[in-house]
């Protein structure tokens, strides 16, 4: 069993905190800016224009008209492009690793397993959780349809990253902040709550772990079914009853991998190979 924290976890840990600080500082930055002061080494641009979702969101718009919307930026559409193609290899790694609000909810969520104990993150029945999971593919479309008719950054008004990161300005809606207060609520009983049934650009990163290049595989040959790879997935998945993940809820936090949970070395790893396939030469099923 493994009682310290692996040099994978570590590596990660360190990333969610520095992206986390690089985004509040870039807004702090931009918010001080307007005030007529300038901090040296950062750049004074708004949460949007590092915003890799905005690429979305303005995607029909520039198709149809060649320019962006109101409030979004080159950078935007950019950052959009290198996220695609990071997913493409590795899944939607930006949920796991890079993502400031999914770092709040997970750093909330510590909290909320000190005071449930092993009832955290799983209070919602699985049938009833299974549903609610597809809600954000409706928030995705519902964001894209609406700001293609509208040509305006409407969902800005209901996004709790754009309020956490946006509080010290007169900038956020009452209604952001709500939505901002309810998962931070609802993140004490539920890991990633938003991640998990609202993220727009969650939903769209999900698509790719269908069929992207490095999958994380679980080797079904050495596997002793003991179920630590199911208990610590933030997003329920049950790693233990699946060769290759595929799931569109997985984040590619990598907590399930023998490098940072399973107690079983090269057992649950990321990898283009099928492993059973390479000890038995058996098909892999999906």
């Amino acid at each position: 069993m493994k009682t310290k924290k692996s040099k994978s976890a570590i590596i990660r840990i360190v990333i969610q905190i520095f992206f986390f600080l690089l985004v509040f500082m870039v807004s702090i930055s931009k918010w001080l800016a307007e005030k007529g002061i300038k901090l040296p080494f950062l750049p004074e641009v708004s949460l949007h224009a590092i915003c890799p979702f905005g690429g979305i969101e303005t995607l029909y718009g520039f198709a149809a008209t060649g320019s962006f919307i109101q409030k979004i930026h080159n950078s935007s559409f950019i950052l959009m492009i290198i996220g695609i193609l990071v997913a493409l290899l590795f899944g939607a790694i930006f949920c796991g690793y890079i993502c400031p609000f999914g770092t709040f909810q997970e750093w909330i969520g510590k909290l909320g397993k000190k005071l449930l104990g092993k009832r955290y993150n799983s209070l919602i029945p699985k049938k009833l959780d299974s549903i609610l999971r597809y809600l954000r593919y409706v928030v995705l479309a519902l964001v894209v349809y609406q700001t293609a008719i509208t040509s305006k950054l409407l969902f800005q008004n209901m996004d709790p990253y754009y309020a956490l990161f946006n509080f010290f300005t007169n900038e956020v809606a009452l209604s952001a902040y709500i939505v901002l207060g309810v998962i931070a609520v609802l993140s004490l009983f539920i890991e990633r709550p938003w991640c998990k049934y609202f993220c727009p650009y969650g939903a769209f990163l999900g698509l790719f772990n269908l069929f992207r290049v490095f999958k994380i595989r679980r080797n079904k040959n050495t596997c002793i079914s003991c179920g630590k790879c199911d208990r610590v997935c933030p997003m329920n998945i049950e790693v233990s009853k699946k060769e290759a993940v595929r799931s569109h809820q997985c984040i590619s936090c990598h907590k399930c991998t023998s490098e940072v949970s399973c107690p079983i070395k090269d057992t649950v790893v990321i990898s283009t190979n099928k492993l059973s396939e390479e000890k038995e030469g058996v098909k892999v099923e999906a």
